[in-house]
């Protein structure tokens, strides 16, 4: 049977079969990538149109101020309140990501707190305040530690000095500090729950959940709440390669702890998962109406075949599953979430984007443990300035006291929820591998785990 290279069925049928061909629709030219290239190099390559490349915004570039001095902020000094980015340009908004990335390390490097994660979602936080509507929209972070911008950017700026400090700002979101804190969250999980409470007729509610928030069972039970209630929750999961946070160990941070992680890696890294998904905008932007029903079909194979199970996993849940996205590209997260915010339909919405914890500053970008937690530090180098102290803190009293209880009793056993170095277990760890657990952020997990443990204990296995 002929084909007719101007058939819109053929899009889809040839991406299925991953053959290297081009189809022009409406003269627009879709190039489908091969994707059966065994090639490390090829796995990203996406399927673009010709004249898309042209049409973007231009990218405003510049070397950002990691000098220790303060930085030279023209665009965020014109930003009080999220009101104030509503007419901001891409271009104006991508300047804007990097004065606050440089506010950022500048605030951090001298009072310590979570640096990494902020920095990874400087781009999501300046596109959710300049598409929605906040404080009546509301956006809830979790964990609380991604919320360093989210602060700058809502009347905080001039108190960042404080963060952490005795009678100073919080370092989680903190609902009596200022309206646009929508909940308070520390560790963790907590966001789709409260969200689905915080829903009004007119408003809308984005729980943006990820760096070690996605591990407890308390997410899941929501997200499957949140489907079946058919809400008009949006649901933003950020992807930074640390769906559990990284575990503080004496001999370094270990890999995030459980099986989540390698799926959400599996989901983002599928090459025909990323093809399809650059079909379908390249259809929608170029041709407009008249793509909508191949788009349509090209994202059923997307979200149905090609995604798999780790979609499908969102799907079964009754989330309308959006992803991966990169969470660096302010244009295509300010398309994005524009397009979610004007959806009609009710249900759910989650959005995968993929970020990377320390973006943009070198040092953090390359540390073992992306700087997630650092003490007072030098902001050229990276270099943290640990000041030894006279006397133990609380944490190293705890852990000393209890390793030497586990030396006395072999039926002493250690559990965290991926806080080895919060909590001093790192050292029983060390001492005792084989009696010390790392669960990831899981608390409700941890504690039916231990009390199993006590009880096989008692029986004497």
């Amino acid at each position: 049977m002929s084909r007719k290279s101007d058939d819109p069925e053929l899009l889809v049928f040839d991406l299925a079969l991953g053959k290297v061909e081009k189809f022009k629709f409406n003269n627009v030219m879709i190039a489908a990538a091969q994707c059966n290239d065994s090639s490390e190099d090829k796995t990203n390559k996406m399927v673009t149109s010709e004249k898309q490349q042209g049409n973007r915004n231009p990218r405003l570039t510049r070397s950002l101020n990691f000098s220790g001095e303060k930085p030279s902020t023209p665009v965020l000094d014109t930003i009080n309140y999220p009101i104030h980015m509503k007419n901001l340009s891409i271009g104006e908004l991508e300047s804007l990501a990097g004065e606050v990335r440089e506010e950022i390390v500048y605030t951090v490097s001298k009072t310590g707190g979570h640096l990494s994660s902020s920095l990874g979602m400087t781009e999501l936080t300046i596109a959710l305040h300049h598409v929605f509507n906040t404080p009546d929209d509301k956006i809830i972070w979790d964990v609380g530690h991604q919320a360093y911008a989210h602060k700058i950017l809502t009347g905080r700026r001039s108190r960042m000095h404080t963060i952490r400090q005795t009678n100073g700002l919080a370092g989680f979101p903190k609902r009596d500090e200022i309206i646009y804190d929508a909940f308070g969250a520390g560790h963790s999980s907590t966001s789709i729950s409260a969200g689905l409470d915080l829903l009004g007729k007119k408003n809308h509610v984005i729980s943006v959940i990820g760096d070690g928030a996605m591990t407890a069972g308390q997410a899941y039970e929501a997200m499957n709440n949140a489907g079946y209630l058919d809400s008009n929750l949006i649901i933003i999961l950020n992807d930074n390669g640390q769906v559990s946070l990284p575990t503080a160990t004496v001999d370094g941070p270990a890999p995030p702890v459980g099986a989540l992680s390698n799926g959400l890696t599996n989901l983002q890294s599928s090459r025909k998962f990323r093809q399809l998904q650059e079909a379908a905008k390249g259809l929608t932007k170029k041709v407009g109406g008249q793509a909508h029903e191949i788009a349509a079909k090209v994202d059923e194979y997307m979200r149905g075949m090609v995604g798999g199970s780790n979609a499908c996993l969102f799907e079964e849940l009754g989330l309308y599953y959006i992803g991966p996205v990169d969470g660096h590209n302010l244009e295509d997260l300010v398309h994005i979430l524009k397009k979610v915010q004007a959806m009609p339909a009710p249900g759910p919405v989650l959005l995968h984007i993929i970020t990377e914890k320390g973006k943009g500053y070198a040092p953090a970008e390359i540390a073992a443990d992306k700087m997630h937690g650092v003490v007072k530090f030098e902001a050229m180098s990276g270099k943290q300035l640990k000041v030894k102290s006279k006397t133990l803190s609380y944490t190293q009293y705890f852990s000393e006291s209890l390793i030497a209880e586990a030396e006395r009793d072999e039926k002493i056993v250690a559990i965290h929820a991926a806080m080895g170095g919060g909590t001093g277990l790192n050292l029983c760890q060390k001492r005792f591998p084989e009696r010390c657990f790392d669960v990831g952020i899981a608390e409700q997990h941890a504690i039916t785990f231990a009390a199993v443990l006590q009880k096989l204990q008692k029986l004497g296995l």
